[in-house]
């Protein structure tokens, strides 16, 4: 049988061969390994990529404030389309609402006890996210763990399914790399509510907390990660395909890391900060 008819599998857990050495063995390519499978249509695609960028600027709307946006854009569409695109997507309104449903209703959800307190360490608060990433030849999604105190993004992957194991991998990943933070943030979504999220931070005794549903100034400091990611590198370079993005990604998140002054911090990187924040206090 030739090898074009071979069923080949790529494992991404694998302990010795990265993705890119086990394509290069298997004779195939690794942006194959990220292209999203789905029979979402180019019209669907078109509307996604409007979707997300008014999703960057009104993050309160929902799908039938979406759909009279788009109408006013000239594309004339139902709520129920929008809504199913949405989903899709990961996207939900953020506003107040009464907390009526779960995403996954057999995992447990913690509550959110940050409010009031003061985040002014390293490691002292990590958070996690995900985002819907557009490329020409369908859509990704992104997933970053970051340091609240100085910003830094300590871990991310891309994957081509909205599900926790490329969750969990960064996690992972984070946690090997900077150790263990005293508390975790995210949202509700079933990635970080499963039992592989969940039981890998229970058994380090880190604490879990989740943003009241809605509420995404919870997590507000990954959220803001999003729209400069987006607006200049994603749209910016229209990805052809998964080992673009993730080349294109990487060299953005490289340089918001290391090169992007941060406001917050008086113009220095978050990659300075962190490292300052783990030097002893000669004046002490």
């Amino acid at each position: 049988m030739s090898r074009s008819k071979r069923l080949v599998r790529v494992n991404r857990d694998h302990t010795e061969l990265s993705v890119v050495k086990q394509c290069s063995l298997l004779g195939i390519s690794r942006s194959s390994v990220y292209y999203q499978s789905t029979s979402i249509s180019p019209e669907d695609l078109e509307l996604m990529g409007l979707l997300d960028r008014q999703y960057l600027k009104t993050p309160y709307y929902g799908s039938r404030r979406m759909r009279v946006w788009l109408r006013t854009q000239g594309y004339l569409t139902n709520r129920k389309r929008v809504g199913r695109l949405m989903r899709v997507m990961g996207l939900e309104a953020n506003y107040r609402k009464p907390n009526t449903s779960k995403p996954a209703p057999e995992h447990q959800v913690y509550p959110y006890l940050l409010r009031g307190v003061e985040v002014n360490r390293v490691n002292q608060v990590w958070s996690a996210d995900i985002t819907y990433l557009p490329i020409a030849q369908g859509f990704l999604y992104l997933v970053a763990i970051m340091d609240w105190h100085t910003r830094k993004v300590l871990a991310w992957r891309i994957s081509n399914k909205l599900e926790a194991e490329f969750c969990v991998d960064a996690l992972y990943e984070a946690i090997h790399k900077f150790g263990l933070p005293q508390v975790m943030n995210t949202d509700q979504g079933s990635q970080f509510t499963s039992f592989a999220w969940t039981d890998r931070l229970r058994r380090s005794d880190v604490r879990i907390y989740m943003d009241g549903k809605g509420r995404f100034l919870d997590n507000i400091f990954v959220e803001r990660l999003w729209r400069p990611l987006k607006y200049e590198c994603v749209y910016l370079h229209a990805f052809s395909g998964g080992s673009e993005a993730r080349n294109g990604i990487g060299q953005w998140i490289d340089f918001y890391n290391h090169q992007r002054p941060h406001s917050a911090h008086g113009g220095r990187t978050p990659v300075l900060v962190y490292g300052n924040s783990l030097l002893p206090d000669l004046a002490a």
